[in-house]
């Protein structure tokens, strides 16, 4: 069939430059049950407090690895809205690396706010950690919440830095309390358990050109330069589907760059079942005011169990009870 006419794109110009941050969300929910139970809650709440608390003209990407309809709505619903400006919906889950690797390729932007989707937000959390991308050299990786069992690896180019005259060196245990049990509480952990984790450590604090910084990051929430991520994530390759994050973070000192986390949390865990003690003083869990969440389409199916609703539900009840007697 012949061509009819010129497409009215040709010779045009690209309307609008990227913003220089693009924010990058990995989302993972396969079903509503079990560990997944509560998760559609936690992603949610952590799209929309990046989105609330993040300063205007940055873009907002997300990658989905395969979840399930209620929540590809909920994100085509945020993509129809604007709030989304870049939406991958996988088919299936192609496992972390392969999905950073996306990401990574793909963010317009030249730095990339990248983070899990179990992860709170608070006002001013982008110019925090772009404070330190700024203002110290060489560095790789900024996380906004303090770990101090991160200081296990990829410290070679931390201990370096920490050599310069030009730099403020202070060692011991600086981070408060409450920094650390919100950890213990967000990640299982007992207290026995975590002081095994962190036996032998002290915290470490940086003071470069008046600003503060913890040595140290996190791979469940960053913002790294794209072309740095690039590159070391091309030395590395992993069939799993979780994994090989902290070879990724010791490639990355490898190459000389900093690891860092904000002298103030600016983010917080939110595991996979929300808390209100856990969050922030003055925010709640709630829906939005005014937010009407997407109905989840039904699918059919030529399992009668499936299609038993009154059955399913108790299934799915039966499941979750199992689940939480056997895990908390």
């Amino acid at each position: 069939m012949p061509r009819i006419g010129m497409n009215p794109s040709r010779g045009k110009k690209i309307g609008q430059e990227p913003s220089r941050v693009t924010m990058a969300v990995l989302t993972y929910l396969p079903v509503e049950i079990g560990y997944f139970e509560h998760r559609f809650d936690v992603t949610r709440l952590c799209l929309e407090s990046m989105i609330s608390n993040s300063p205007p003209g940055n873009d907002l990407m997300v990658f989905d690895n395969g979840s399930c309809s209620r929540l590809t709505n909920y994100l085509e619903d945020l993509y129809g809205t604007g709030k989304i400006q870049y939406l991958f919906l996988s088919s299936q889950n192609i496992g972390k690396m392969a999905a950073l690797k996306v990401i990574f390729n793909s963010a317009p932007g030249e730095i990339v706010a990248y983070t899990d989707d179990d992860v709170f937000f608070m006002p001013g959390w982008l110019d925090a950690h772009l404070e330190l991308l700024d203002n110290y050299p060489m560095v790789g990786l900024v996380t906004g919440f303090y770990i101090r069992s991160h200081l296990r690896y990829g410290t070679t180019s931390l201990d370096r830095f920490a050599e310069r005259k030009d730099v403020i060196v202070q060692r011991g245990y600086l981070v408060s309390k409450d920094v650390e049990y919100h950890y213990i509480e967000n990640m299982s952990r007992t207290w026995e358990q975590y002081q095994k984790e962190v036996e032998g450590l002290q915290d470490i604090r940086f003071t470069y050109n008046s600003i503060s910084a913890l040595a140290s990051s996190g791979h469940h929430q960053f913002v790294s330069r794209r072309e740095i991520m690039q590159k070391a994530l091309l030395e590395g390759s992993n069939d799993m589907l979780m994994g090989k994050m902290i070879e990724l973070e010791n490639r990355i000192d490898k190459m000389g760059f900093l690891r860092l986390t904000t002298n103030e949390s600016v983010t917080r865990l939110l595991g996979n079942k929300l808390d209100e003690n856990t969050l922030p003083a003055g925010y709640s869990i709630g829906n939005p005011k005014g937010y009407v969440l997407p109905v989840q389409k039904k699918i059919k199916s030529n399992n009668w169990i499936k299609r038993n609703i009154f059955l399913n539900k108790i299934l799915q009840r039966l499941y979750n009870w199992l689940h939480r007697y056997l895990f908390s």
